[in-house]
């Protein structure tokens, strides 16, 4: 069990990630690709993913093995929050001091992860042995096979994750304003339960974390799965990564006109979606625009299913967000961007 120790001044202190973290997701997406778990949602990108990978996978096993600790060093955090993008995180990753690298590969060698260089080659097992003699080719090989991996597995579906991220995002801003950190705390997924002034949560390990005024970076992720993840070290900018709520399974960045395309037109729907704005529930969308609950719901729906609107249960009642294609309709059609 992982026991997060939380003070009155902590409390003030939370707060949520602005978006998705590029480098976490691409790690964590990299455990989802190994194991066979969650088919419904990953088991389509699993198969569409590996279709593109061209050695990375192989590569990466060496540094991220399929279960327990992997280096904290590989998902830098800024400490603040707005994660780090691709570009950026990768710079953090090239300024990782060499004895830090040396220590937490010290640490994945007594994972009994790979760490040793078989005898006469140099196969990817290799990588954390020369990462760890502080040579700077093994690490900018390891930074071109991340970036390789990204554009494969993460970069195709980042509207559906980002789309997934800032829902989460908006029912936990919507807990806040009811009930304080407080709040926001106690509607985290199920696996984490906030009994004041402890937040527990399931881990793999007993483990204490004492934030010691530092606060606490809450960053809902696409691809954790099951319990949640922290930095080993105790000494890193506190940050609680968790698992969003999987509606659906992730669609790439460009599906295709489909069937309900006929039917996103009127001037009411438009107004639904300009409603929905930055979330709002089924009551309140039928307030803002002047038409029946049943109303406001088969619109919310017809637009779901055109993938401009996610839908997520908060309490009671449900949460409608705009996706960044529904965003981008409202702005005039403007390009969604991927990092």
């Amino acid at each position: 069990m992982l026991r997060i120790h939380v003070s009155g001044v902590d409390l003030s202190r939370v707060r949520m990630a602005t978006r998705p973290d590029a480098m976490w997701e691409t790690i964590l997406s990299f455990h989802r690709l190994r194991d066979r778990r969650g088919s419904t949602v990953f088991g389509k990108w699993r198969k569409e993913s590996r279709t593109r990978l061209n050695g990375e996978a192989r590569l990466l096993s060496a540094v991220v093995p399929p279960r327990g600790y992997f280096p904290d060093f590989l998902t830098p955090s800024g400490g603040g929050p707005e994660p780090f993008g691709l570009d950026a995180g990768m710079e953090a990753l090239r300024d990782t001091p060499a004895d830090r690298i040396r220590g937490e590969l010290g640490l994945l060698a007594g994972n009994g992860s790979p760490a040793r260089r078989p005898a006469g080659g140099h196969a990817p097992a290799a990588l954390p042995e020369t990462l760890a003699e502080g040579r700077t080719e093994p690490l900018g090989r390891l930074i071109s096979t991340l970036r390789a991996y990204h554009r494969a597995a993460i970069e195709p579906y980042w509207p559906h994750i980002r789309a997934s991220v800032e829902a989460d995002r908006a029912v936990r801003g919507r807990a806040l304003l009811d009930g304080g950190a407080d709040e926001l705390l106690a509607t985290l997924p199920p696996m984490i339960r906030w009994r004041a002034p402890v937040l527990e949560a399931d881990y793999p390990v007993d483990r204490e974390l004492r934030l010691d005024g530092r606060g606490l970076l809450l960053q809902p992720s696409f691809f954790c799965r099951g319990t949640p993840v922290v930095y080993r070290d105790p000494a890193l900018p506190p940050v609680l990564v968790y698992p969003v709520t999987h509606p659906g399974a992730p669609a790439s960045a460009d599906p295709g006109p489909g069937p309900w395309l006929g039917r996103l037109v009127g001037h009411t729907r438009s107004a639904v979606l300009r409603s929905i704005g930055n979330g709002c529930t089924t009551s309140e969308l039928a307030r803002r625009t002047g038409v029946s609950l049943a109303s406001a719901s088969q619109h919310a729906c017809v637009l779901r299913e055109a993938g401009l609107v996610r839908t997520l249960r908060h309490g009671s009642s449900v949460l409608h967000t705009l996706t960044p294609l529904g965003a981008a309709l409202i702005r005039g059609g403007a390009s969604l961007a991927v990092p």
